[in-house]
């Protein structure tokens, strides 16, 4: 399906009332302003037979033309080349001595001249090509029938059709850049929307599995021995599964939502969880064998939801790294409100690489620092010289919260 040519002023006209308007204006106009003589004798004041007056031939010979420009005209939409011929072929009845070696004006052909801007804009290269060499086509066999020093106005109409290829032709660079640039945004969009659900994916599975994990296998050895510590293990996976699904279900109707412009309202969706859940996080992890020592330093304010959100997320996957790869019964979490920043630590004195081996490696670590990149913060996640892994993360306050 071709593309509809828009113009930013004249969006609701269409391209064949633009040349069927531009025909009316360039043949009416001269009958306006010589009055009695006509367009025909206007048109034909310079030519060899040196008439003056307009006869019922030259009358004739300008509706029959303008018919047929208005017939091209009502074409042009559904059949451009076959329009263009007969907007040429009513520029070129309407100016008599065409086969007598006269003149005629360029303006005549600036229906024409539209009609190709039109198509060059709009329609595939091959029918472009072939308009273009019809309209030019003519105008040059003009210029070679017509003794040398009579073709100043017919070079004039080849340099006009030129210019109305060549606009034409940018209009449709110019689409076809905006069609590119807007395909790239989708795509981006799309990309950022499925790394946001990975990292909310990843960061909310992978710590539940990690406190399900150390729960489920302290529980196996106790059963026999100490059953209410079993159950005690087995209630918190209960309440650590229970927390994720909630969360799944979160996402999932934020994904469901209706499109932009549906009739169906938008299901309304709770909160995420945010710095207020780094106490249950704490306690969640110690009853999963890892101290967690939270320390909060200057004050404790409201934040912008993707900051505090993202915050959590950090600490959150930073705690579960621990749990997983360190090796050691207890973390220190540093959380500094300030007025313009926001930030973060986390320490271990675990094993000297941690956190599934060198420093970067894993989505989790990947996942924290895109979080800090989107916020456009700064980030860092190393082993110790002296043993252990540091997570640090420092992410800006805009200024209307502070």
């Amino acid at each position: 399906m071709y593309a509809t040519l828009t113009l930013p002023l004249l969006k609701r006209v269409p391209p064949g009332a633009l040349t069927a308007l531009a025909w009316l204006v360039v043949t009416l106009y001269p009958t306006l302003l010589v009055g009695q003589h006509g367009a025909a004798a206007w048109f034909n004041s310079v030519t060899m037979s040196g008439r003056s007056g307009a006869t019922s031939r030259d009358w004739s010979m300008v509706g029959a033309a303008t018919l047929v420009a208005l017939a091209g005209s009502a074409l042009l939409a559904r059949r451009p080349l076959a329009g263009l011929a007969l907007l040429i072929t009513g520029s070129v009845a309407v100016t008599e001595g065409w086969s007598f070696g006269s003149q005629f004006p360029p303006l005549q052909f600036l229906p024409a001249d539209i009609a190709l801007l039109v198509i060059a804009a709009t329609r595939p290269r091959r029918t472009v090509r072939i308009a273009a060499g019809t309209l030019i086509g003519v105008l040059v066999a003009h210029i070679v029938m017509v003794p040398r020093t009579d073709t100043g106005d017919a070079q004039g109409a080849v340099l006009l059709a030129v210019i109305a290829l060549l606009i034409g032709r940018s209009m449709r660079q110019a689409r076809d850049h905006a069609e590119e640039l807007s395909a790239q945004a989708a795509a981006r969009a799309v990309t950022a929307e499925r790394l946001r659900i990975a990292r909310e994916l990843h960061d909310m599975v992978a710590h539940t599995i990690g406190i399900v994990a150390l729960q489920a296998g302290a529980a196996r050895r106790v059963i026999e021995t100490q059953p209410d510590r079993a159950r005690t293990a087995l209630g918190e996976i209960e309440n650590a599964s229970r927390e994720t699904l909630s969360g799944l279900r979160r996402m999932l109707g934020a994904l469901r939502q209706p499109e932009p412009g549906s009739d169906a309202e938008p299901a309304p969706m709770d909160p995420g969880p945010g710095l207020a859940s780094v106490d249950r996080l704490a306690e969640t992890t110690a009853a999963a064998g890892v101290k967690v020592d939270v320390r909060w330093s200057g004050e404790r304010r409201h934040l912008p939801a993707e900051i505090d959100m993202s915050a959590f997320r950090i600490i959150q996957e930073a705690v579960t790294n621990v749990v997983r790869h360190a090796g050691t019964k207890a973390c220190q979490v540093s959380i500094d409100c300030q007025e313009s920043e926001l930030s973060i630590e986390v320490l271990d004195q675990g094993r000297r690489h941690p956190q599934g081996g060198a420093a970067g490696s894993g989505f989790g670590l990947v996942g924290m620092r895109e979080r800090v990149d989107l916020l456009h913060g700064e980030f860092s996640a190393e082993p110790l010289p002296e043993g252990g892994f540091r997570v640090a993360a420092r992410l800006p306050v805009p200024e209307g919260v502070r």
